[in-house]
């Protein structure tokens, strides 16, 4: 699915390329599975997911039931914030994509904190949970909001259903494509297949890392989203100069 071009918020990134789509797609795919673990089938990343846990909940065991419930609010809530101060930061003359990476950046680390006080987490439904949850699903309501503005050249980073459906449909096109569809098929793919390769890894590491230092393993999409929020600003600031 080909992401609705908002208006333009501004100076994209210039580190646009598939390199910085994979990394955040290895973000959201890290953060996903760390909350899906932790919180007992919260979806943080693909938030809509959790209307599938919800039915799980509700026919059986009903533990974690009022962080799904709270997730698509507080997605929706985290969306219009991040819409809203982007717009305010683009008149200003301010790189939205580094501002916002770094307030990803220090949502995940909240989650850490909230995370390891409300541990071990034996309900999901305390307040600490549920709290601790919310700045997951936050963090990633601020990359889903990226990627359809500032950041839409480079595709969807947090879900990658719509991606490989795309990836395949190329790969299937592209034997008898013409010369122009070829062109326009293999940048979708260099676009596309980085993208869901960096979920797919960002997930594997995610539960490996979760198994072996628990929330703490979330520092390492902490780190990469502040050095992507440093180059953005330095790439922006070069700009402005030339």
């Amino acid at each position: 699915m080909t992401p609705t071009q908002l208006p333009d918020a501004g100076r994209r990134a210039d580190l646009s390329g598939p390199a910085l789509g994979c990394i955040l797609a290895f973000v959201a795919g890290y953060v996903d599975v760390v909350g899906f673990i932790s919180l007992f089938g919260l979806f943080t990343a693909h938030v809509t997911g959790n209307f599938v846990m919800i039915g799980v909940d509700i026919a059986g065991d009903s533990a974690g039931l009022l962080a799904k419930l709270l997730a698509l609010p507080t997605f929706a809530l985290a969306v219009a914030a991040a819409r809203l101060t982007e717009s305010r930061i683009v008149r200003d003359k301010q790189s939205a994509p580094s501002l916002l990476l770094f307030a990803e950046a220090v949502a995940l680390v909240l989650f850490i904190v909230a995370g390891v006080h409300a541990s071990p987490i034996s309900d999901p439904s305390t307040p600490a949970a549920v709290g601790a949850g919310m700045l997951a699903v936050v963090a990633m309501g601020i990359q889903n909001s990226l990627s359809r503005t500032s950041l839409s050249d480079l595709g969807p980073t947090t879900i990658m259903t719509g991606n490989t459906t795309q990836i395949i449909i190329d790969l299937v096109d592209l034997p008898s494509a013409s010369e122009a569809e070829g062109k326009a098929i293999r940048a979708r793919l260099k676009k596309m297949v980085p993208a869901l390769a960096g979920f797919a890894s960002g997930a594997a590491l995610g539960a490996l890392g979760y198994s072996m230092l628990s929330l703490w393993c979330v520092m390492l999409p902490a780190v990469l989203l502040t050095a992507l929020s440093f180059l953005t600003w330095r790439n922006g600031a070069n700009s402005q100069q030339k």
